[in-house]
């Protein structure tokens, strides 16, 4: 059964635009995934962790037949292929792909959650969200919390 989804993208290591497009083009290339929309892309300051560079970050809307963890094994190939390496949490990445939103989907596993459990407490996701899916509007607080516009753009593959 075909289900809309939304990935959220981010990078702060090396030519961050270059990781979250090479996502974008490995969700297109998945069998089973359609890339419906990409969001505009946004700069952010980092949440936790240790002192590190700003986030580039974009959110992506698919049509997928993918099961939710389908799209987390996606994810983590993605990210894979971006040579992300995991030494500390929230710590900087090459390649940050988080299942945010798989249809109606409830998961509450140990290595995935669906909804996304920090998804209304982060501006840097809301924020491109509600590009794709105005709903998420009213949730996004006044100050976007050091989320904006970066200016550069992400393609979405034909």
């Amino acid at each position: 059964m075909e289900q809309r989804a939304y990935l959220g993208l981010g990078s702060n290591l090396g030519d961050r635009l270059a990781h979250l497009q090479a996502a974008v083009d490995g969700l297109a290339a998945t069998s089973g995934v359609v890339v419906v929309a990409v969001s505009p892309v946004y700069e952010a300051v980092p949440v936790g962790g240790p002192p590190q560079g700003e986030y580039l970050n974009a959110v992506v809307a698919l049509d997928t037949t993918l099961a939710p963890h389908e799209l987390l094994a996606t994810a983590q190939r993605l990210e894979a292929g971006e040579r992300r390496v995991r030494t500390e949490r929230w710590g900087p990445r090459t390649l940050d792909v988080d299942v945010l939103l798989v249809g109606d989907a409830t998961v509450d596993t140990p290595d995935l959650v669906v909804p996304h459990p920090r998804l209304r407490e982060r501006a840097f996701v809301l924020v491109p969200l509600a590009d794709l899916d105005a709903r998420w509007a009213t949730m996004i607080g006044p100050d976007r919390a050091g989320v904006r516009l970066a200016g550069v753009e992400l393609r979405v593959p034909k």
